[in-house]
């Protein structure tokens, strides 16, 4: 039998420019494991966190692959924590927007919930209107991983998970690994590598939710974005792509020069409405396939900056407007941006390698954070491709937004190399 195994990486550096400096000792780099829950059926699940000789920190859980805090310092040298999440496995374990989860089989919608490979159509759980969203019912942020601790030259955390043929409606055995390293130039770097052996869809990601403010410091409208982009998918009423390529030009969704989130958020355009806000994939402005830079998000206050690089076509930029004071833990002070690759992390076709940073500057911006997507820039209704997730901000007040990386389209063939 024939296998096709796919690899790909993405970085995230959280840096700090103009960080106060003080005597203090550097903290151990190295890797803690400690409980953070049981599951219905008595299985403990674990909250493993990396540090390095910067203080950094983040904390993954193998339930779901989430990232459940990264923790990093202002331009004052005052730690925050930058992405949305709860403090213990309960939260995640009730009906939440996937804060800082890993996102399989397939990242965004599959328009009707069904594809057609090999002509076979595939009939999926539609668990978004008519949409599959996030791979289903059941996706890969709602498994449990196995994991692995590595001790090497930078702590680093293996989780692998076995999705079995006809796994929400996929085909396929489908081996995924996703290994999280985190260096001491604050560099959080995830590695994908899955294996299958049918012909079948992929589009894995992150989910993050970034508020570059920190916890408790409110929504992300005054947040300033930049997206290298001079076209964007316009969506119809169910979020799916419509195949157009529009200009951004003279509309809410132009970012080629820097704005603040808010500033059009509220505007009179159909699709505006139709994403409650932003909810769209732009079409990157690039050339080859070198890293390119995709968008850059500022926080004035914090001095923190994000900047998404990608050897991939299309970023989506998300910013959630409508949940409820439901969600409890962190989540009620502080409200998102991010970008959904956000580290979310796109991994489509599965990609290459890309990287994010993030740091606190004492000069204007200078960003850092770089992502990849995959796919194609063209709109394709029956897959939107994988996306990277980074929002931010553990509490969510009203608004929160999440910048991610995506491809209309991602594939996976035995016997072929993506």
């Amino acid at each position: 039998m024939t296998y096709l195994t796919c690899t790909s990486s993405i970085l995230l550096v959280l840096a700090v420019v103009g960080a106060a400096s003080g005597a203090a000792d550097k903290p151990n780099s190295g890797i803690t494991k400690k409980g953070f829950g049981k599951m219905a059926d008595g299985r403990t699940i674990d909250l493993y966190t990396l540090t390095n000789s910067q203080g950094m920190r983040v904390a993954i859980t193998n339930y779901g692959g989430i990232v459940v805090s990264i923790v990093v310092p202002d331009r004052s040298g005052k730690p925050g924590d930058v992405v949305l999440g709860f403090d213990n496995l309960e939260g995640y374990l009730a009906k939440e927007p996937y804060f800082g989860a890993l996102i399989g089989r397939y990242g965004n919608r599959i328009g009707n919930a069904r594809f057609k490979l090999g002509g076979v159509e595939y009939k999926l759980p539609a668990n978004d209107g008519p949409n599959s969203l996030h791979g289903g019912l059941r996706g890969f942020d709602k498994r449990v991983w196995t994991a692995r601790e590595i001790h090497g030259e930078h702590p680093a955390l293996e989780l692998t998970y076995l999705s079995k043929d006809g796994e929400e409606g996929y085909p396929g055995n489908l081996s995924a690994e996703v290994v999280y390293s985190l260096t001491d130039d604050n560099a959080l770097r995830i590695d994908y590598t899955a294996t299958t052996d049918k012909d079948t869809v992929l589009n894995l990601t992150n989910h993050s939710y970034f508020n570059l403010a920190g916890e408790g410091s409110g929504d992300i409208l005054k947040h300033q974005i930049m997206i290298n982009a001079d076209r964007f998918t316009p969506i119809d009423s169910t979020l799916i792509p419509t195949g157009e390529l529009r200009k951004v030009e003279n509309t809410p969704f132009d970012f080629r020069k820097p704005a603040l989130i808010g500033t059009r958020i509220d505007a009179d355009d159909e699709q505006i409405k139709f994403g409650k806000g932003y909810d769209h994939n732009y079409v990157l402005n690039r050339s080859g396939a070198r890293l390119t830079l995709a968008a850059r998000v500022t926080d004035s206050e914090s001095g923190r900056v994000l900047e998404v690089l990608t050897t991939q076509p299309g970023l989506q930029f998300y910013r959630a407007i409508s949940w409820t004071a439901a969600f409890t833990a962190r989540v009620e002070n502080h409200t998102a941006a991010a970008p959904h690759s956000a580290w979310r992390r796109s991994t489509s076709r599965i990609l290459r390698t890309s990287r994010a940073s993030l740091r606190p500057s004492s000069s204007p911006a200078r960003p850092i954070a770089r992502a990849r997507s995959s796919g194609s820039p063209q709109a394709n209704r029956q897959t939107l491709g994988r996306h990277l997730a980074w929002s931010g901000g553990r509490s969510f007040a009203q608004r929160s937004a999440l910048l991610t990386l995506s491809s209309p389209e991602s594939m996976i063939g035995t016997g072929r190399r993506v």
